[in-house]
């Protein structure tokens, strides 16, 4: 992954997260010449990460243009070539098929979700974090060619027996194949008396669990 990266304004900084989806897809040893979808591609870390190890075309998915504007400057600085799709990623997509999907959606349960803008809306996913997690893997099926997998990064706190349920009743065999442990951020230090209360965290607790579910198409 770049270690050099341009930022917009209000676009989701690579961090923790996007450097364990990246080590996973590396350890994955994905497919030469693969077709590869990027999810809430953001400044375009993992869709360029993609291509540089190897993948024909990668299509890059963010409903923020800012994220767009940066992943397509970013890519440029690669020297590698994104197709860049602004809009929802569970409509803009569909009717189409990959070998990889790769996603680091919003995740952190929040109370609402800004309506239209604002940097917030690249984290806040709603009452149990799973706004867009949930859709995502209900339609990761149908995204995926048979043969194909999908690499999902989120947090424990946003349920990972949920998208596992998700994934495996669409057929796909599922299943956790990284984890790491990480510092509350800013945004969960600033909620966790919320997040406490709902028992979504344990007293005192100001550690997250990060996990990357891979779930494959064997037919």
């Amino acid at each position: 992954m770049s270690p050099v990266l341009v930022r917009g304004p209000g676009v989701y900084r690579p961090q923790s997260d996007t450097r364990l989806l990246a080590r996973a897809m590396t350890q994955a040893a994905l497919p030469s010449g693969a077709q590869v979808l990027d999810a809430c591609t953001g400044t375009g870390a993992l869709a360029i990460h993609a291509a540089r190890s190897g993948a024909a075309a990668v299509t890059a998915v963010d409903m923020s243009r800012a994220a767009l504007a940066s992943a397509w400057f970013n890519s440029m600085l690669a020297g590698v070539r994104l197709e860049l799709v602004c809009g929802d990623v569970t409509r803009v997509v569909q009717g189409r098929t990959f070998d990889v999907v790769v996603a680091n959606p919003p995740y952190v349960p929040s109370e609402g979700v800004l309506p239209g803008g604002g940097a917030a809306r690249a984290w806040d996913a709603g009452w149990h974090g799973r706004l867009l997690l949930d859709p995502l893997c209900t339609m990761m099926p149908g995204l995926l060619g048979i043969g194909g997998t999908a690499l999902i990064v989120h947090s424990a706190v946003s349920g990972i027996a949920s998208s596992l349920v998700r994934l495996r009743a669409g057929g796909l065999k599922a299943s956790v194949v990284a984890r790491t442990v990480i510092p509350f951020g800013p945004v969960m230090r600033g909620r966790s008396d919320w997040l406490r209360a709902r028992g979504l965290i344990r007293p005192g607790q100001q550690h997250e669990e990060l996990v990357v579910i891979r779930a494959d198409r064997t037919c």
